[in-house]
């Protein structure tokens, strides 16, 4: 059954479809790298003023938990981002010798 799909598939030219699909996630990479960097220092600045800002505790605990929060998100957000620019030639060979 497995190999009545992959002459099936073997038969079918996916490089039309795929080559401007790889093409925008590629465009897409260095900006969004950028955009993520730039918002991210923003909000950490803001979080951190309002963190030197506060005069409660209470208030003073909730500003740290989100300017701690906000580091480790958009510092998971850039590394995912960078990951995938990394590996966007190798998913790109193994996709090309899987269709093949």
């Amino acid at each position: 059954m497995f190999n009545m799909f992959k002459s099936l598939l073997g038969a079918v030219d996916f490089n039309p479809i795929l080559a401007p699909v790889l093409e925008v996630i590629t465009a897409i990479l260095w900006p969004a790298i950028g955009l993520v960097g730039s918002i991210g220092t923003i909000y950490c600045i803001v979080l951190g003023v309002k963190l030197a800002k506060s005069d409660e505790a209470g208030s003073r605990e909730k500003a740290k938990k989100d300017l701690i929060g906000a580091i480790i998100g958009f510092a998971v957000i850039f590394v995912l981002i960078v990951s995938l620019k990394i590996a966007m030639p190798i998913l790109q060979d193994w996709v090309s010798t899987q269709i093949v």
